[in-house]
């Protein structure tokens, strides 16, 4: 490595560290050499070599092996003339962001933390009633006061947010409280780092360092379950840092009593805090999220035309993940970009085909016809018949409208289970509902309760 890579990679450990940590630790930094696969650094005292290693050499390592792929791992020295004189470490700085991208070891570092999505901060979290309490409950941690609950617990299923709001967290108490240690890592990444000390003999470094934090932020803990060592370690962690009155913040895929061959002491523990289950989105907390996520594409796409009625369509369709939701939108807009045409409601059918299919909720034709009918309390044989009357040809319409939505059959098909009506039928239909349904409150209340009804 030449020192101009050097000076290159520390534009991009500037970046990635921020300019507090950067100027404090990484600038004093000098490359000497590179030699059988170890990368040696001159530093002025052994105390700033030392911390180094332990907080910043996994993502030193990452960087250089980006460049040069032999690095195994990295050594500091003491310059030879600079005079080691005792130093007082400046304020401890938040390292969230600095681990390395996959969390395994690097070299002779054990830095325990993982990377921080830059698009996971509070300002694009998009609250709902699913969501509103584990918000506010992150929201009072991220403020770094005095520890209100402890542990704070968030729960639920893949892609309902858990992830989110603890980078959220991080990135928070980074920019308000600099000065307090925060380490976020993965359970995984946990018991990794406890069986590597455990393979080098050092267990007291594990202990301290995990010991001395302010505060630690366990992703996914369901992953220790069944593990009896690593279990033990993170259960005398978790004690230590509670006992020091150190905030912790649990995230798990269920509630700490359902998780299997979890032991009971920290069940018990994991309970004694806030515990908040993060519920499945709703229809308006997924149209949030979709209208959040178009105005930040509008930056990387102006000038794309979104007809009216895709977002609820996809709101409606896609309803267990909001990655999926969020991965479907991406690639709606990239494909419109690219075959340079506006998103209508049948380019996004066409586009998302497959991702429909697999989100595609178990109802039917037939079983809309039947509770629409109920509702409106008419006979099934009268609304799908051909009579015209008001009293049925609205209820029809509803029906309509909400095959359209709620399943991938085409308006040929719905049309034959509507006895046999031709697609321009259904399509009056459609678009006759999507009218009302922003003109008369009444309309609107009957599909929300009968889309509610079906889901459920």
């Amino acid at each position: 490595m030449t020192q101009d890579q050097w000076g290159q990679l520390k534009q991009k450990l500037q970046q990635s560290v921020g300019q507090s940590n950067f100027k404090n630790w990484i600038e004093p930094l000098e490359f000497s050499e590179l030699a059988d696969g170890v990368a040696t650094f001159q530093v002025p005292t052994s105390f700033l070599g030392n911390y180094v290693s332990q907080h910043f050499g996994d993502l030193i390592l990452y960087q250089m092996n980006s460049v040069v792929p032999d690095v195994r791992r990295i050594h500091f020295q003491v310059a030879a003339n600079t005079a080691e004189r005792p130093t007082r470490a400046p304020a401890r700085q938040s390292q969230p962001a600095t681990g390395s991208a996959n969390g395994m070891p690097a070299g002779d570092s054990m830095v325990p933390t993982a990377p921080l999505d830059e698009r996971f901060t509070f300002d694009t979290f998009v609250v709902g009633k699913p969501n509103e309490l584990a918000n506010a409950a992150a929201r009072r941690v991220a403020e770094g006061g005095p520890t209100t609950f402890n542990p704070l617990f968030l729960y639920g299923g893949v892609g309902l947010g858990k992830t989110h709001l603890m980078h959220a967290i991080a990135w928070e108490l980074q920019t308000t409280r600099p000065d307090l240690n925060v380490v976020y890592l993965s359970a995984e990444q946990f018991m990794y780092r406890f069986v590597q000390a455990l393979r080098d003999r050092k267990m007291m470094d594990f202990k301290e360092m995990f010991r001395s934090v302010d505060v630690l932020m366990v992703d996914d803990v369901q992953f220790i379950a069944g593990k009896d060592s690593t279990q033990e370690e993170f259960f005398h962690t978790f004690n230590a840092l509670v006992d020091q009155n150190k905030q912790i913040v649990i995230s798990a895929d269920r509630a700490p009593g359902e998780i299997a061959n979890l032991e009971e002491r920290i069940k018990s523990r994991l309970q004694c805090g806030l515990v908040v289950d993060l519920h499945p989105t709703d229809y308006e907390l997924r149209l949030g999220i979709l209208q959040s996520k178009v105005e930040r594409h509008r930056e990387q796409y102006p000038d794309l035309n979104m007809a009216d009625g895709v977002l609820e369509f996809l709101a409606h369709r896609i309803s267990t993940n909001v990655r999926v939701l969020e991965g479907a939108m991406t690639r709606l807009f990239a494909f419109a970009s690219l075959v340079g045409q506006p998103i209508t409601l049948e380019l996004t059918q066409d586009c998302l085909a497959d991702v429909l299919r697999a989100s595609e909720r178990k109802v039917s034709v037939e079983e809309i016809q039947r509770k629409v009918s109920d509702h409106y309390n008419i006979r099934l044989s009268d609304m799908i018949g051909p009579k015209r009357l008001r009293s049925f040809a609205r209820p029809r319409q509803v029906a309509m409208f909400l095959c359209k939505q709620m399943t991938s059959r085409s308006l040929p098909e719905i049309g034959r289970r509507f006895g046999g009506r031709d697609h321009t039928t259904v399509m009056h239909g459609v678009k006759r509902i999507e009218e009302l349904r922003i003109q008369d409150a009444q309309i609107a209340e009957d599909l929300e309760l009968l889309r509610r009804t079906l889901e459920g």
